[in-house]
């Protein structure tokens, strides 16, 4: 009955996801570039697939966009099984990182582009190309071409371009890669706000870590063709599922031990270096190894040699950077090991710690993530 009721349950959340994708296999040749692949997503959802380069998610976007066709599996929207579509009958669009906008049209004419493709009457392209102006607050830009327009204008008239013929599903080819740092960031939340405005399910491509987690509601981490890990931004960070995705996703300490208490409550890991006191158990065998995960941002620091008895090491500092709001310090453990430690400038006061400083290193038990790997 059990086994009945989990079959219904998943068969009602197949066909309440807006877009599906289903054992969805790529290859080329005796390589797989995507494999056997499980995807649901709702509408209105901005979903990130997150990689480095070669891990799969490309050929994934355009097996959605219907520029490759898979070797295996569905693809569903709205219900229905476009596997087989041409892209011009997908009721899809795709924004490129170089955006592919036209040099010779102007703001306007780049963004009425497809739709006088589509036969559209004049009236409505300029009432439909208006209102995307006035989405992506460019009007005044209307009659400029994109060479006088600076890198984020340009990212918002292609945009623009692709929302205008009101696709079902907007997907994103690293949308913010060819922009600098700071104008990146800006234009993070003007994009997602665009998008939420507009209410669009939107798949996005990235190997920016930071962009995924800023932009998306969910994120699949891929490798070699495979989802490691699926789930919202803060449960990929704060309880990464494997060593890889702990290390892919910003900076982290990672240490092997092994299990040593396992209780209802708490669970402790002896390592190398510190005996780690977790605040909840994780019903193991005794004695099975693991690894462990500690974010810098989560160790305290403090001056001198001090004894604590778990969730804490000795060491001097070896180096120190500072970022603006936090100061990152590396330690050098007894056992020569590096440790990194992030500590908050919000005392603008504080002295820092400096070269050679004899420190402890603490932290919280509800810091540490154990990883079964």
């Amino acid at each position: 009955m059990a086994s009945t009721s989990s079959a219904t349950a998943a068969s009602t959340k197949a066909q309440d996801a807006f877009l599906r994708i289903a054992a969805v296999t790529k290859r080329f040749g005796e390589v797989f570039a995507v494999h056997e692949v499980d995807l649901d997503i709702a509408q209105g959802e901005i979903f990130a697939l997150l990689g480095s380069s070669g891990c799969g998610k490309s050929t994934l976007l355009r097996m959605l966009a219907g520029f490759e066709t898979p070797s295996s599996g569905r693809v569903f929207l709205a219900g229905q099984d476009i596997t087989e579509l041409p892209p011009y009958e997908r009721p899809i669009n795709m924004m490129f990182q170089s955006y592919a906008l036209f040099p010779h049209l102007t703001v306007f004419d780049n963004i009425a582009f497809g739709l006088r493709r589509d036969g559209m009457d004049k009236a409505a392209i300029r009432q439909r190309v208006e209102e995307m102006l006035d989405l992506v607050q460019l009007r005044p830009y209307a009659k400029r071409k994109p060479h006088q327009l600076s890198g984020g204008q340009q990212q918002r008239v292609a945009l623009a371009r692709s929302l205008a013929k009101r696709p079902q599903l907007l997907l994103l080819d690293e949308p913010l890669g060819a922009l600098d740092k700071k104008l990146r960031e800006r234009t993070q939340i003007e994009l997602v706000n665009i998008l939420r405005k507009v209410g669009v399910t939107c798949v996005m491509v990235t190997h920016d870590q930071e962009e995924a987690m800023t932009m998306a509601d969910r994120i699949a981490v891929m490798r070699e063709g495979r989802f490691l890990q699926l789930g919202t931004p803060s449960e990929i960070y704060e309880h990464p599922q494997s060593r890889f995705v702990a290390d892919f996703i910003g900076n982290v300490n990672l240490f092997e031990g092994r299990l040593v208490t396992d209780e209802p409550d708490h669970c402790e890991v002896q390592t190398e270096e510190v005996l780690f006191h977790i605040d909840h158990g994780i019903s193991g065998a005794l004695g099975m190894e693991l690894v462990v995960a500690l974010r810098p941002e989560k160790i305290m620091l403090e001056p001198g040699h001090k004894a604590y008895p778990h969730n804490a090491v000795q060491g001097q500092v070896a180096g120190r950077l500072y970022m603006g709001s936090f100061t990152a310090y590396e330690l050098q453990l007894p056992n020569q090991r590096r440790m990194r430690v992030d500590v908050s400038n919000a005392d603008r006061h504080a002295d820092p710690f400096e070269i050679g400083t004899a420190v402890t290193a603490h932290w919280m038990g509800t810091a540490p993530v154990v990883i079964v790997d």
